[in-house]
């Protein structure tokens, strides 16, 4: 009777252990990477037209000129213009207002990106390809 009550316990435990490893594996799935973003990059001088294209990263494309080198800035500073580091070289004091605007969803995430440069060597030394065009 005893060898029974433990191979009972024992087996018992073996199906509550197979049946939570199971539980686990089913709730931990592992996420594909998103991927596929799409923006709308916009520069306006002040008084002035807006000048928009299309870009999509992942894969690269849209009407921006040089797609692929910018999905490659955006991917490396996270979609955040902000983050990137200027060119090095010099701009005239020249004030002719400039705002730059991306807009979009980068890699399943919404963004929402503006700022107003003094103008548009400013802009171009602060966002390289990004906003040239």
């Amino acid at each position: 009777m005893l060898f029974r009550v433990r191979t009972s316990l024992t087996a018992g435990a073996a199906i509550l252990a197979t049946a939570s490893s199971a539980a686990a594996a089913g709730g931990e799935t592992a996420r594909a990477p998103v991927t596929g973003s799409r923006l709308t990059l916009a520069h306006v001088a002040e008084g002035g037209p807006a000048t928009e294209v299309s870009l999509t990263c992942d894969p690269d494309g849209g009407r921006h000129p040089k797609p692929a080198q910018a999905c490659a800035e955006l991917a490396r500073v996270g979609a955040d213009p902000a983050k990137l580091k200027p060119a090095d070289r010099y701009c005239f004091l020249l004030y002719q207002p400039v705002t730059a605007r991306l807009s979009g969803v980068w890699r399943g995430r919404a963004v929402k990106w503006a700022h107003q440069y003094g103008n548009n060597c400013e802009m171009n030394r602060a966002t390289g390809v990004l906003f040239d065009f």
